[in-house]
This record gives structure tokens, C-alpha cells and sequence, in this order.
């Protein structure tokens, strides 16, 4: 089973940057993808980015392309997202997830295995 840990989440002020980590317990299971998904008070979970792991193609929701950027790392079992030019509009609690679907839909409801969430908060 695949655990997942979060972390790097905190408060910036808009135009700023953060990196979030995704720590794999078990990195090795064949799951298809790994992806970051949001989800903001009073509104549903998002999908904002995902990546392969095997040929590393990736996917990025039209509110974050251009400013985010997802990468793995399969020595250290992470998965990375860079977020930069941050909006208010990104506050959100940020989740990374596990699919073993193949095709690369970043869509929560395909995702299997959840971490706990980091909170990222953008405000001045």
C-alpha cells in the first residue's frame, strides 16, 4: 500500500513561490500516476497537476499552467510541485494522490491513495 506525506505548504503573499514535496512510502507499487489536487473551502476537490511515472508526461489545469511545475524524483520517492507567481485565488488545502488507471486523467475521483493535505495560503 502506498502511504503519502505532504509537506512545504505555509502563507505567502501573492507573487510569491512554494515548492510542495510528496514523500511515496512505497514507491516501487505499479501505480500509473501521482498528481496534486486542491480543494478550497465551500468548493469541490480540483486536480492541478499529475505526472506519469513511467515516461513522465504531465498534465496541468488551465488556472495553473504557465505558473506550476510538477517533477518526481524515483531515487528519493518524491514528487515535487513548484508554484510560482501565486494568486490568491490558489489558497487551498493541497493533496497528492495515487492512480493505477492508466491515460492520465487528473481527476480526484480515478485516485486511490491520498496524503493527509498541506495548507498553502495566499494573502497579503
Amino acid at each position: 500500500q502506498v502511504q503519502l506525506v505532504e509537506s512545504g505548504g505555509g502563507l505567502v503573499q501573492p507573487g510569491g513561490s512554494l515548492r510542495l514535496s510528496c514523500a511515496a512510502s512505497e514507491f516501487t507499487l505499479d501505480y500509473y500516476a501521482i498528481g496534486w489536487f486542491r480543494q478550497a473551502p465551500g468548493k469541490e476537490r480540483e486536480g492541478v497537476s499529475c505526472i506519469s511515472k513511467s515516461d513522465g508526461s504531465t498534465y496541468y489545469s488551465d488556472s495553473v499552467k504557465g505558473r506550476f511545475t510538477i517533477s518526481r524524483d524515483n531515487v528519493q520517492n518524491t514528487v515535487y510541485l513548484q508554484m510560482n507567481s501565486l494568486k490568491p485565488e490558489d489558497t487551498a488545502v493541497y493533496y497528492c494522490a495515487t492512480t493505477f488507471i492508466p491515460g492520465l486523467k487528473c481527476s480526484p475521483i480515478l485516485y486511490d491513495y491520498w496524503g493527509q493535505g498541506t495548507q498553502v495560503t495566499v494573502s497579503s
